[in-house]
């Protein structure tokens, strides 16, 4: 069973605050003595926060209940009640909480250290050394705490990557990114080697590095659930650029063509968002390439518009230059997004 999971159901419930005392001072030389109850403590918050070092929602599997602790109950002296623990739960950053009924999204844990309150912990009750007033100096009752929250939540991965690789089994996906980064994806000559998403950084010389991530094979229909497509498909969707890779050696069946055509229409059909990112188009297997099936891609992807970048992850050939031009657009694109950023930030200061 593959330890790759990307969507659990979880119940979280925070703690009730602790209730509020009654009593009074019974002490030596003061007189007519008066209320010293104190205030019970808060109960504990749930919290979810993102970490990097995670990369798998499997701990959540197999750990679906989570309680903060109770708030303490407020003591005599007016001593207030010690408040109950948080407790965190650490997802992998990507991880977006939405409502388990609705699918409405609550939080989007898209950053190394967000964090978000999912369950409030109740307030603790007032002991009745509050209540005491002119009117009232011995009052006899107490507030309870008030109860925590607690919501059944739809947990759902989404990896980020800069560079997603997309395309049929067999493609070469997992050959290249074996061969530009530290990943090591299982590699053989039969469909859907890959059965779950694999991300590798790559550091192209003299510029900055890029996360990759290889997405398991696409097939006719995979928007209805054919194939492994369907289940891995939401994983695109945080890249920022596509990068469509096309076997053109003749071994996978069909022309590159209409196979190219095929994986566009299944992306469209899933999202049209998918549609709106950056595409460039790599053709594999170029070592033993049939001539006339890449020539009839190169042509096509001049004549719509689209980067073409021959390759062979197995001599290397193509690779400088690919590796090369992705680098170069995925700057351009942080830098895009900085600049957005400060914009954004210079108006509602301006506001």
């Amino acid at each position: 069973m593959s330890n790759f999971i990307d969507r659990v159901k979880i119940y979280v419930k925070s703690g009730h605050g602790g209730a509020g005392c009654v009593a009074f001072r019974r002490e030596a030389y003061v007189p007519k003595g008066g209320p010293s109850g104190g205030d019970g403590g808060k109960g504990g918050d749930v919290v979810i926060e993102a970490d990097k070092q995670l990369g798998t929602l499997i701990d959540l599997k197999y750990q679906q209940n989570y309680w903060a602790e109770k708030g303490e109950q407020g003591r005599g002296k007016q001593q207030t009640g010690a408040d109950g623990k948080n407790i965190i739960i650490r997802v992998p950053v990507g991880t977006l909480v939405c409502d388990m009924e609705t699918r409405e999204p609550i939080v989007d844990l898209d950053e190394d250290g967000k964090w978000y309150i999912l369950a409030k912990g109740g307030r603790g009750g007032k002991g009745n050394a509050f209540f005491k007033s002119s009117t009232n100096q011995a009052p006899r009752h107490a507030q309870p705490g008030e109860p925590g929250e607690e919501f059944t939540l739809y947990l759902e991965l989404k990896l980020l990557a800069d560079v997603g690789l997309v395309g049929f089994p067999n493609a070469g996906k997992s050959t290249l990114i074996s061969r530009i980064s530290a990943a090591r994806p299982k590699i053989a000559d039969y469909p859907f080697t890959t059965l779950t998403p694999v991300l590798g950084v790559v550091k192209p010389e003299n510029r900055k590095g890029f996360v990759v991530a290889d997405i398991p094979g696409l097939i006719e229909n995979a928007h209805k659930g054919a194939g492994l497509g369907f289940e891995f498909l939401r994983h695109v969707e945080r890249t920022s650029i596509l990068l469509h890779m096309v076997d053109v050696s003749g071994l996978v069946p069909g022309d590159p063509v209409e196979n190219f055509k095929k994986i566009n229409n299944e992306l469209a059909l899933y999202s049209l968002e998918l549609m709106k990112k950056y595409m460039a188009v790599a053709a594999t297997k170029v070592d033993a390439a049939v001539p006339e099936l890449l020539e009839k891609l190169k042509e096509h992807c001049a004549k719509e518009g689209f980067r073409f970048f021959p390759i062979s992850s197995v001599t290397g050939e193509g690779l400088g230059p690919l590796l090369g031009f992705l680098a170069d657009k995925v700057e351009a694109g942080r830098m895009l997004r900085e600049r957005s950023i400060k914009d954004t930030e210079v108006g509602i200061e301006e506001q």
